[in-house]
């Protein structure tokens, strides 16, 4: 690392944002297989993109189709995909977007670490609370049936721990309420921290 030196730019994050109209921050979704993460984050994305803002969505599928795609599902390697996804979204922060993610995340020392890379109210945890015999009862993707018959190894919630985040800026349990009005609250917790603007958001309405 000795002969790797960091450039800075001439347009810098501030230079940015105020292009784009918004401050620049990090939406970090998470919860169980099945709480609702990426339906929850594209329906933000959506409403976000639709009032004029800036946005990308980082999910968990979709990083393992590229960026990630070398990476197994080993503790190392679940590991360095969000150490991976931090980097990424580290990037998207400092171009001046709303950067939304949506991964499982298990346990606080790998949130606290990707929410390190940010600078204080640019890192935004949203703990999807819904309870587990919710998210089981859906099974989007048939992976609590293939946990229970023991097909998939250390699977969070069932064979492996999900640690219950205790400081996340927002949360929200799916099986409560409609999606629009959840996708309302996260809008008015970003208008409140003027993050984004209120006023774009009711022309958009």
């Amino acid at each position: 690392m000795s002969n790797i030196v960091w450039h800075p730019h001439s347009i810098d994050q501030k230079s940015r944002a105020q292009q784009k109209g918004q401050n620049p921050v990090l939406l970090w979704f998470t919860g169980l297989s099945g709480s609702g993460k990426s339906t929850l984050a594209g329906a933000l994305e959506h409403a976000l993109f639709d009032a004029g803002f800036h946005t990308y969505l980082l999910d968990g599928d979709n990083v393992r189709h590229g960026l990630c795609e070398d990476l197994g599902f080993s503790a190392v390697d679940r590991d360095e995909n969000l150490r991976r996804v931090g980097e990424v979204a580290k990037l998207m922060v400092d171009a001046g977007l709303v950067v939304l993610s949506a991964f499982i995340s298990p346990t606080k020392e790998e949130r606290d670490r990707v929410r390190a890379l940010f600078e204080a109210g640019q890192f935004i945890e949203v703990h999807l609370s819904t309870q587990l015999a919710v998210c089981e009862a859906r099974d989007p993707k048939g992976l609590y049936k293939k946990a229970r018959a023991g097909e998939i190894k250390d699977f969070t919630g069932i064979s492996a721990p999900y640690e219950v985040p205790d400081a996340a800026e927002l949360t929200i349990d799916t099986d409560k309420g409609d999606l629009a009005t959840q996708v309302t609250a996260v809008l008015d917790y970003l208008a409140a921290l003027q993050i984004i603007d209120a006023s774009k958001l009711k022309a958009a309405g």
